[in-house]
Formats: structure tokens, sequence, C-alpha cells
């Protein structure tokens, strides 16, 4: 740029200004004469009759049809589809403006490579050009920095919301494989990118049409043999959104089984372990490594390694590892397609070593199933034995006797009088009454009969346990006593059952051989007697008129046993070996027996121990004093907990957010009832407990009383704040460190904000678990 002398620049403004001015007043001059009118342009679509936007990706839908489809050797490619979304009306209209896509096509072949017998071929892959094919308008696009060829994709402006995608580019497409047969069952999918919603914000979750499996050949639609895994038995766990599994990490959800094939197949590990990693991409080992990743370390004492164990060896399954139906629930092929790969996912021992055990040096990989045939792999993993033998074996309360001062008792060198309470159950096995002689003893891991008293309002109060083991039976029926200062005269009683026993191949069998109590767990499945929790008025002489608990009234129960076992299968897997029911577990988590062994919370910091292993350090002012069953299913699933019983499954990590836990994390109806109110209508629990015990020195004695309300969205959320713990109080809560030191508490106003239907209501705050 040249710079101007000053004279020079008043010389040039003033020749500027003069040539604004049309040499009179300054005003505009007079208007020009009108131009012709243009064409007029095409009319647009009606409001309302499309969409370019959608708020979630469940409403957004990609329709592939078989006859629009070439993607045969042999012949050019070229795709159709269409798209549409929901309008303002929520009605599904055609979708315009897509900008690009990714198409997915595989193919199921024979594997004469061993391993399983079919195997997935991802035909972008096997072409060595990348995981799947773009489709956009340039026909090219950025992939990981460097830009690739692209089919071309053209919206149809004739038929709004059809596209078309062919390519251009010398050579096939990379989506076509030479060495695919037009009549192998094949299966396409494709994926949508550069959503939006009406804010201009991307779609957060992946949008994926429904994969499409059939037959180029004949265009007919075909059934995969592969597919022995269903979405719904891992919706189970994960949660479910729109019908598609809701909450898997890797990749930020790809929502199907189907879609996770595209990728997770022989090739991307060779079908064998990659020792940099240490475990199998293939979809099938791959599954089985994540799963039993925790219960490999902790019970079979066996060590994940490389990558495998730091991504893998923290994670808990809920369920019975050997359970092989939790998840396989279409064809048995954990019976019938057995492969050295996908068993060494869980058996490790397996791995890396030549010799594969001396039983198995030399052998074909092949010929697993000459030895591990459908029956031993049944009974090899006591696949159902649980139901089976729960469902054998059965008992009943038919009588209960107590008396005060009568029985002599040598306390420390005194004699002193306590009170007997005892209890007498019918047993029946398989519909019959059991032999005389029959003794719970050897089966049992515990033997208990859990006995409490329960007051007007249904709370309970723990008491004492009565044990049948030794006691034989007569008639059928089994007769055990306790003794001690029971103080139980005139009282309501429970009597819940903790009687679990061990089985094989749905058969009781002693739990230890010869006493030895060492022996693993995971050889033993461990059932629970069938019998409902009892109710017996120790003031009529034949139990009549027996208060019941709240944990025996549906209607008071908002979390839901049934939705449990979705993922514990049964709730003697999550805790107890022998608790299957709410009103089991109050025994010990109410609200009378305060106290927790798990006060602290702990998180898994950044930093390592002299081995390598993760260091938890504990959260400083963040504690919990109660025991509550809504306290412990809260804390324990969102990892507020600590470390003193092994490493927690579900954990908080550095930045204080869980890990571990399968579902949503703000889905309450993951656990509780559906369409079921949190609040009563006077603004408390719709349990109806009103206070929480506090006992810090496990003394069994209350040091204090909470609030339910605060209690129960601080065991979730950990809102353990000042301000937090500020809100609570201004809203009348007791809270954690100042207790009320009654338990006649006044109901806390939460509900006045919270309860469904408000504006912060939980329904509205959980959108992930409305009611």
């Amino acid at each position: 740029m040249t710079r101007k002398a000053p004279l020079a620049l008043l010389i040039a403004s003033a020749l500027m200004m003069a040539g604004c001015s049309d040499g009179d007043d300054g005003k505009d001059g007079a208007p020009g004469q009108p131009g012709d009118p243009g064409q007029p342009g095409e009319p647009g679509l009606p409001a309302g009759s499309f969409a370019d936007t959608i708020e979630s990706a469940a409403e957004m839908t990609i329709t592939l049809l078989p006859e629009n489809l070439a993607i045969a050797a042999g012949q050019p490619f070229s795709v159709a589809f269409s798209v549409t979304g929901k309008n303002a009306k929520g009605e599904d209209v055609p979708f315009l403006g897509m900008d690009k896509v990714a198409l997915y096509v595989l193919n199921q072949q024979a594997n004469d490579a061993g391993g399983a017998p079919k195997q997935w071929v991802n035909h972008v892959m096997a072409n060595e050009a990348g995981y799947y094919m773009y489709c956009t308008p340039e026909g090219k696009t950025l992939s990981w920095g460097n830009e690739v060829n692209a089919c071309t994709l053209v919206e149809d402006e004739a038929n709004p919301g059809t596209y078309t995608g062919t390519w251009s580019h010398e050579g096939p497409a990379p989506v076509i494989l030479a060495s695919a047969s037009a009549d192998d069952l094949h299966r396409v999918f494709m994926r949508a990118y550069n959503v939006v919603n009406a804010a201009g914000v991307g779609i957060a979750d992946k949008i994926f049409s429904s994969p499409l499996d059939y037959i180029p050949a004949t265009g007919e639609l075909a059934q995969s043999d592969k597919d022995t895994v269903s979405n719904a038995a891992c919706i189970q766990c994960h949660g479910e959104q729109d019908g598609r599994i809701a909450n898997i990490e890797a990749h930020h959800n790809y929502q199907k089984v189907e879609n996770c094939v595209a990728c997770h197949n022989p090739a991307l590990s060779g079908g064998q372990d990659d020792p940099a990693i240490g475990w199998n991409a293939d979809f099938g080992p791959m599954v089985h490594t994540i799963h039993g990743g925790h219960k490999i370390h902790t019970i079979l004492g066996k060590e994940l390694t490389g990558e495998a164990h730091e991504m893998f060896g923290e994670i808990g399954f809920p369920s019975e590892l050997n359970e092989c139906t939790v998840c396989h629930d279409g064809e048995p092929s954990w019976q019938t397609n057995v492969y050295a790969e996908a068993c060494q996912a869980c058996h490790i021992d397996f791995r890396n070593d030549d010799s594969l055990a001396v039983p198995h040096a030399g052998i074909d990989a092949a010929a697993c199933s000459g030895c591990h045939t459908t029956e031993w792999m049944s009974s090899a993993h006591n696949v159902g034995d649980r139901t089976k033998a729960t469902a054998s074996i059965a008992a009943q309360v038919v009588n209960v006797v107590y008396s005060e001062n009568s029985e002599a008792v040598d306390v420390d060198g005194t004699i002193e009088m306590q009170d007997k309470l005892t209890v007498t159950l019918a047993v029946q096995q398989d519909g019959s009454d059991v032999a005389d002689g029959f003794d719970f003893g050897p089966y049992a891991k515990y033997s208990t009969l859990m006995v409490g008293s329960v007051v007007a309002d249904g709370t309970v109060t723990k008491n004492t346990d009565v044990d049948f083991a030794g006691a034989a039976a007569a008639a059928g029926e089994v007769e055990a006593s306790a003794i001690g200062n029971l103080n139980l005269d005139g009282q309501s009683l429970y009597l819940a059952s903790r009687l679990s026993l061990c089985s094989k191949d749905g058969a009781l069998i002693e739990c230890y051989e010869g006493g030895d109590d060492t022996k693993p767990q995971y050889e033993v499945g461990y059932v629970a007697v069938t019998m409902d929790t009892a109710y017996w008025n120790l003031a009529n002489a034949d139990g009549s008129d027996a208060l019941v608990s709240r944990f025996s009234q549906p209607d008071r129960i908002t979390a839901d046993e049934a939705k449990c076992n979705n993922c514990h299968d049964t709730l003697a897997n999550a805790k107890h070996y022998g608790n299957l029911k709410f009103d089991q577990c109050m025994n010990c988590h109410n609200e009378t027996w305060g106290g927790s062994y798990h006060a602290a919370v702990e998180y898994k910091s950044d930093d390592v121990d002299a081995d390598g292993n993760p260091v938890f350090k504990t959260i400083d002012g963040l504690s919990y004093h109660t025991r509550d069953l809504f306290a412990v299913a809260h804390r324990f699933h969102t990892g507020l907990w600590d470390d003193n019983r092994g490493f927690p499954a579900i954990h908080l990590d550095s930045s204080m957010a869980t890990q571990g836990y399968p579902d949503q994390a703000n889905s309450c109806v993951a656990c509780h009832k559906d369409d079921t109110a949190l609040f009563a209508a006077d603004g408390g629990l719709a349990s109806g407990k009103r206070a929480l015990g506090v006992d810090l020195n496990f003394d069994g004695v209350n040091d204090g009383y909470l609030s339910p309300v605060a209690e129960a969205c601080r065991t979730c959320h950990a809102h353990s704040s000042p301000a937090a713990l500020a809100h609570f109080k201004s809203n009348g809560s007791y809270v954690e460190g100042e207790p009320s030191t009654s338990a006649d508490l006044p109901v806390e106003s939460c509900g006045t904000c919270h309860a469904e239907g408000k504006t912060y209501g939980i329904d509205v705050m959980h959108a992930g678990g409305a009611h």
C-alpha cells in the first residue's frame, strides 16, 4: 500500500464528496424506471410436508430395499434409498438435504479356517479400503483427515426424500467383493451423518437404517444363522431406546448386534488373540472377554493382559458368568458351536499356550465338539441349574411357638433364663414330602430363616436367625429353634428364607466335599429354596391377623424385582446367594437397622501402585450411614461405594463419572416400575417410610434419623456440597452429619418441585427414565 501526502488526501476527499451530490441539496434523485418482472420460481413444498431437522435419532428412518441395491461383483454399483423424519406434528415426512451417508455391506460365509462354522465378511474390510463406503454429493470426503473417494450421492428433487448413489471412480466400488457369491446371505445397512436438530446441534446418537438381510441372487429376504444373541438380550442390561440398545459406550452406541458384527468379525484380528491387546476382536470372543473380564480376574484367579486388562478387567457381569442362556436367547450355539477362540475368552489359561494343556495337545480346534458335546457343555456350565433346582424344593412355615424365659443358658458362668422361638417348616422336593432324615445342612451355603418384628405401618426390625442345619426331617417337616433374649412376646413376626443350597445338573449336591469349604464358587450353582416370606402373630396361637411388612405390599414398592432379574437373571446373583425377593433383603436393609459397612466412597484415581494397579482414593467429606434397600441399591449402582471387598465393578473415575453401570444413569425405569409415582400424596416417598436410622457405632442402636427423600436423591447423585445440603435442609430435611434425635420427622417438601408432573419433576429431569 502507498502512503499519500496530506494534500493529496484532502483533494481526493473533496472529489469523493462532490461525486456524492447531484449539485443541488444532497437529496436522492428521482427513482428510475422499474425493470421487467422476472420469471416465477418453482413453488416450494408446503410447510410440514417435509423435514430437514430431527430431535433424536429415532425420528429418522432410512429404508433400503433389495431391488434398489446393485452390489454384486461384475456389475456397476448403485444404491437407492428413502429417508423420512418427523415434522412438528410427529408425522413421518420426507427428509431433505442428506449430504453424507456410509454404506456397510457384508456377507455370511462358511468358515473353513477354524473358529465358528460361519463368519461375517465385511466387503470394504476385505478390499482393504476401510470399514464402510461413504456417499456424498461431491463423490469425495475426508476420512481421518485424508481425502477418500466416495460414491456420488444425488437427491431426487422429483421424489422428495429419495436418494441414489453411484460409483464414478476408477475400479469397482469398495463394497463390491469379487469373491462374494450372490447366493450368500448379505447384510446391508446405512449410517447418516451431519443431521442436526432445530437449533442446529448435531444429533448425539449414531443414526442407522435397519439392517437388511437378503440374498442378492433372488432378492429374497433371509435370516442369519449367526444371530444367536438378540438385541433384546443386550437390552436386558444396557437398556432400551426406541427398540435399540440404549447404552453401549464403545463407539458411542452402534445400537444393534447386527451393526456390531460389520466390523467385529474374524478379519479384525485374524480370528486370533492379538498379543498387543490381549483379546480377539471377533464379536463372539470379544463379547465373552468383555463380560467375563472382572470375574475371570476375581474368581478364576487369572489375569487378562495388555489392552484387554485395561479395557475389560474391571467390568463386572451381573449374572453368573457360566449361565450362557442369559445372553444366548436364540439358537443354542453355546452348546453346538464350540470353537477354541470363543472358549478361550473365558478360559484364558488356554490362551497363548502352544500345548493347550496336556489333554488338548495337538488336537485340531475344529474337533472340540467331539468331546465337548451338547450335554457336556450344559453340565459343565450349570446352565439352567438355578431354575431347575430352585423349582425342585420348596418350604413353608406351618407353625411358630414362642416362650419367654423358658431356657436355662450359661452366660459366662451365670445361668440366666432366655426366650425360645421354634419354627416348623413343611418341606417338599419335586412335589413330594422330603424323606425322613433329610437335612438342609450338607447342601446349604446358608441354612437359616431370618426373623424380626413388624409394626402397624409395615416397618420391620430384625431380631434373630433360626438355623436349620442339623435338623432332620420327619413326616415332611423340619423343626429348629433360636434361643436368646428375643423379647418377641405378642408381636407380629416376619420369617424370611435364607435357605441357599448347592446344585449340579438340576439336582442338590453337597456344597463342599469332605468338609472342605474352599471348593470354587463357579463349580457350584447356588439355588434358593422356594419359600414366600411368612407372617405370624404371636398373640394368636394360629398366627392369624399378623401385620405385614411394607416390603410385601406391592403398592408400596416402587422398584421391580422382575427388572432386577432382567440384568441379574435372579436376585440370588446380586448378593448373598439366597435372597430372591425384596422382603428377604429387608431383614438387613431397612430403615430401623442403621449403619453401613461401606460408609466411605472411593474413586479410581489416575495413580497406580508399584505393580501397575489402579489406586483408589477416598472422597473426603462424603459418607453414608444408612442401610435401607434403596440407599444400598442406589449407591452400588452409581459407584458411590468403597473398595474394601475387592475391586468394585461399578465405580467412580477420577472425573467423578460412574463407570461400569450398563444402563443409562438417568433411567429410573431401569429398576423402578413403569408408570408408578415415587412420591406419595403427602410429598413423602411412596413406600411410606418417613425416617432412616443412622448407626455410627455398629452397636445396633440408632444414633439419629435422616429424612428419606433427601437421602434417596443423595445416594444416587452424591449431592454432598454445602449448597446441596443447604437446599435439602431448607426443604425440611435432616441430612448426613445433622440427624434428628427423633424418628418422628416432618415430611420434606421436595415433592413440591420434584414430584412427577412438576416443572422440575423427576420425570422431566430424568428424561431417560420418565414414570
